[in-house]
């Protein structure tokens, strides 16, 4: 079932020309993005997404992403009215209120991706850490040793519970906080760092060398127009570039895996 043929139902020709065409879902929570243009159809469009198999809430983003958090309003439109739920993905759980913490579902690939790099025994930092995926993905998969920060006290709270609700939290130790502060205060040295701030994530690479070894393997996930663009920006020995979403038409999402050699 494609959303363009549902929508068919209340919208017109032109109108479907400028619809989204497709939609995020987080939970059982979907989350739309919906035109001005439609505005006054949108309750329509979300009855319509009620369509949909383990749907059980509508929302509509609203305004612009907060600098400090990541976070962004929603406008209720259909369903259950609430914006908790419980995220699942390889094998984990996530409780989270998509209001109050930053997630996004279109990374549970990439997650995997470095899960799968990660090797027995590693001392792994996570930076930005949010509601905790990165960090209790790997520690679900593999024997390892998982500091992470985070500076939103709600995400924490979130982090924390779901340590918890995956059994995993004896293996990560949670800091609540600005990186800036908190990891110069570690004293420990890290064989892996992963950096999922995408917007300006590179000024805090002399963090990640502070708390690194020789041959530390570091993730930095950085928006820019191009897989050169992102390259670039880091100018390291890297490892690896890969596309894992776009931000707009012309920008896009890149981890690059690099070591400071």
């Amino acid at each position: 079932m494609k959303l363009k043929e549902l929508l068919k139902n209340v919208l017109g020709e032109e109108e479907l020309e400028i619809a989204p065409s497709s939609f995020d879902v987080v939970g059982d929570i979907a989350i739309i993005k919906i035109p001005p243009q439609l505005e006054k159809k949108e309750k329509k469009i979300g009855e319509q997404l009620l369509k949909f198999k383990n749907v059980k809430t509508i929302l509509k983003k609203e305004g612009k992403v907060g600098e400090e958090f990541r976070i962004r309003k929603y406008k209720f439109l259909g369903g259950e009215k609430r914006k908790e739920t419980l995220h699942k993905e390889y094998g984990c759980r996530y409780k989270l209120n998509i209001e109050k913490v930053y997630f996004s579902p279109r990374l549970g690939s990439e997650r995997e991706r470095i899960v799968k790099q990660v090797k027995k025994g590693e001392k792994i930092l996570v930076l930005f850490a949010g509601i905790g995926p990165y960090a209790i993905q790997i520690a679900k998969n593999r024997e390892v040793d998982i500091y992470a920060i985070e500076i939103n006290p709600k995400a924490v709270k979130y982090f924390k519970e779901n340590t918890k609700l995956n059994k995993v939290e004896n293996k990560i130790k949670v800091f609540e906080g600005d990186v800036r502060e908190v990891v110069p205060s570690l004293k420990e040295k890290f064989d892996r760092i992963i950096m999922p701030l995408p917007k300006d994530g590179e000024n805090f690479l002399d963090l990640a060398k502070l708390v690194s070894k020789k041959n530390t393997i570091i993730h930095i996930y950085i928006f820019a127009n191009s897989r050169g663009e992102a390259i670039k920006k880091i100018d390291k020995k890297v490892i690896n570039c890969v596309e894992c979403g776009t931000y707009s038409r012309d920008i896009s999402r890149y981890c690059v895996d690099f070591t400071f050699g």
